[in-house]
């Protein structure tokens, strides 16, 4: 990481059933992610420190006059750019090294590309919770260290998350967790002064705020990011691997288009808006590759008909990855998006289209039409299989002429050995691409399988005869789809419920301090009704009883009595615990709502180092807070009856700006005391 303490032992990690968050897995574990995760949290340091030292020195340029000083600091700026751009191609490297995250079965398959997970800097939330704890919700802070400490365990095992379902769940956990911390803590009308800073996972440039977007929507990207992860790892040579496969990659769109429209103003390259939509682009184009190899894993049957439709598959295949190489060449995204990216696009582009003519030269030249044959069905997926047929020919006299149909075989499998040829050549001018063995392997094969079947066939008029063979229209029975996020299977309890329901005790509100209230029911009768549930209100209060001659108002929120804290009890349970008391004084402690603050927009400026100027620099934090109503007047009161409850209780209603989640509502967990929690690694240590 990028702050590096000494490690701690590692811990067991909890059982599954025991009510509390997993652990990230075991962050001393030498494993191949781990060390190049380490790579990339080195390398981010270095770049900072690159992009610092630019930024200083374009400074100096700036306000220098001496034209010999001038000249030394465009020498020493063209030294640090080339610095840069060797830092930016190291980190390309990381990006681009699929073997690691690949399944460790062997097999001869193109690799996927996976999003490696972006750093951060450790938060304390500590001093500033206990703060605000102190400040707006006149409790001692000190009894919510606990639930700090889990707060802040849980953001460090968000650090190394393991590369399964448990991680994914994991982050999500913590994910819903800042929508409560966000609504208990984080006022719309002020900073909290807490920094959080997360590293750009192309660029390696870090970005810093003092808001929760930009936690929250790193580790959203992080979520879509181990999704990536997990769909390279599956074993795609079985039918339920690559299943898996296809499931993770439209998983992983469907967090990143979530990222896409949830959060529109993150000051990060990686998560701008065309940054996302490329990255979406590319999960549902590797989720089409693999369902493709799924419809091929138990062979392909050298029939006519199931060609046509392998034909077309790979035709759809190959144009998924031609739009996205066109979305990876447009700006602002070509700038940051690693060259190996785009080539490995370019080049499955050029490959897949490759067999979709092979496939369909060989429908043409291995299957020639015969008596008994069914002549319009042939002719109907032929006529198909185009958008038009080449001047002077029609389906059924080409299926039924020999030679028509031969030469139309031919130059598909020209075009085919060109596609090819294309691809060789792209996978051969990126460096990146040129190291993976596998890739090398697959490419040549599929080209000298190609050439030997056209070498079969050729003769000495081909160059006359061959004719220009329209492109094959790209159709599947297998659409893959966006899959949004399901953040509602995943249950999380409030780590700060004990300070009172959400929906009252939120950070946009206010009240006075708690007041403590000594009364006693005269003739069993409390001189106020109550209402509401979680927390109860004081309601119908008579001017004159011995409740409000001790400062009890209408309106007030019962937080305890004698002691007993009431903030969770509803009605019932509140009225049998006043009747306990009989005619004894009875201690009520009340808050009293002071105004009602409506959502409002708050500006949030961000530091970003090295962040372009046309770059929005402003990030919009909203939130949907909760609007409270005021409480009604009634004109005529009604009679005050012992221990009356008012029968039209309003239930309160949380108005946290969360997707819809299973949230325990029952009353503060007994707290456990958590292990130590995972400390950040020393250079030697290991993320995953």
């Amino acid at each position: 990481m990028t702050d590096t303490l000494l490690p701690a032992a590692p811990q067991p990690l909890e059982k599954e059933g025991d009510g509390y968050f997993r652990k990230g897995c075991n962050p001393l574990a030498q494993t191949g992610r781990s060390k190049l995760q380490n790579q990339r949290a080195a390398l981010n340091q270095q770049i900072l420190k690159a992009v610092r030292m630019r930024t200083g020195a374009e400074n100096l340029l700036k306000a220098a006059t001496n034209q010999k000083v001038r000249e030394q600091v465009r020498l020493e700026l063209s030294f640090l750019n080339s610095d840069l751009q060797m830092l930016k191609e190291e980190l390309e490297g990381l990006n681009i090294s699929v073997g690691v995250y690949q399944s460790t079965e062997e097999a001869f398959t193109i690799p996927l590309i996976p999003l490696g997970l972006k750093e951060t800097k450790d938060v304390d939330f500590s001093v500033v919770l206990k703060d605000f704890i102190l400040e707006h919700y006149s409790e001692d802070s000190y009894l919510y260290e606990d639930e700090i400490a889990d707060l802040m365990d849980l953001r460090q095992a968000c650090r190394t998350p393991s590369r399964d379902e448990a991680g994914v769940e994991l982050l999500m956990s913590y994910f819903i967790q800042l929508g409560f911390v966000e609504s208990r803590f984080f006022p719309p009308t002020r900073q909290m002064g807490i920094l959080f800073t997360w590293y750009d996972s192309l660029t390696g440039v870090p970005v810093s705020q003092q808001n929760l977007l930009l936690e929250k929507a790193s580790i959203l990207f992080n979520i879509g990011a181990l999704y990536t992860q997990i769909g390279t790892r599956c074993n795609r040579q079985t039918e339920a691997g690559l299943q898996s496969t296809v499931d993770a990659f439209q998983r992983a769109a469907g967090v990143l288009n979530y990222l896409k429209e949830t959060f529109t103003h993150t000051p990060s390259y990686d998560m701008s808006p065309a940054m996302l939509s490329v990255l979406v682009k590319m999960m549902l184009a590797q989720a089409q590759e693999s369902t493709f190899e799924k419809i091929c894993l138990s062979g392909i049957q050298n029939e006519f008909f199931m060609l046509v439709k392998v034909a077309q598959e790979a035709a759809k295949v190959g144009e998924v990855y031609r739009q996205l190489h066109t979305a990876m060449k447009q700006e602002p995204v070509q700038e940051n998006i690693p060259y190996s990216w785009a080539s490995l696009a370019c080049v499955k582009a050029h490959h897949y289209e490759a067999l979709a003519h092979y496939l369909t030269a060989t429908l043409l030249l291995d299957h020639q039409l015969k008596p008994g044959s069914d002549e319009d069905h042939q002719e109907k997926c032929l006529s198909q299989l185009y958008d038009h047929m080449p001047e002077g020919m029609t389906p059924l006299a080409t299926l039924k002429n020999v030679h028509q149909r031969q030469g139309l075989g031919k130059s598909h499998l020209c075009r085919a050995v060109t596609h090819h040829e294309e691809s060789v050549r792209e996978a051969s001018l990126c460096k990146k691409l040129r190291n993976i063995e596998v890739l090398q392997e697959v490419l040549s094969a599929a080209h000298q399988r190609s050439r030997l079947k056209y070498t079969q066939l050729r003769d000495d008029y081909d160059l006359l005869s061959l004719i220009d063979v329209p492109d094959i229209i790209s159709k599947t029975e297998r659409e893959v789809e966006i899959i949004p996020p399901q953040f509602s299977k995943v249950t999380v309890t409030d780590f700060f419920q004990k300070l009172g329901p959400l929906s009252v005790f939120s950070a946009n509100k206010r009240w006075t301090p708690p007041r403590s209230i000594h009364f006693a029911a005269e003739e069993g009768d409390l001189g106020f009704t109550l209402r509401g549930n979680s927390p109860v209100q004081v309601h119908f209060l008579d001017p004159y009883c011995s409740a409000a001659v001790a400062g009890a108002k209408e309106g007030d929120y019962i937080v305890s009595i004698q002691d007993v804290d009431c903030k969770w009890l509803t009605v019932s349970e509140v009225m049998k615990l006043l009747k306990s008391f009989g005619q004894n004084d009875i201690e009520m402690k009340v808050v009293s709502l002071l105004d009602a603050t409506s959502s409002m927009h708050s500006k949030c400026a961000t530091y970003s180092v090295g962040m372009q100027k046309t770059y929005s620099m402003i990030c919009l934090a909203t939130d949907d807070d909760d609007k409270t109503d005021k409480t009604k007047k009634v004109s005529k009161k009604l009679s005050f009856l012992s221990w009356n409850t008012n029968k039209n209780r309003q239930k309160s209603a949380s108005t946290l700006c969360l997707p819809s989640v299973g949230v325990r509502v029952e009353g503060p967990p007994v707290k456990k005391k958590l292990p130590s929690p995972f400390s950040l690694l020393t250079s030697d240590g290991s993320l995953y």
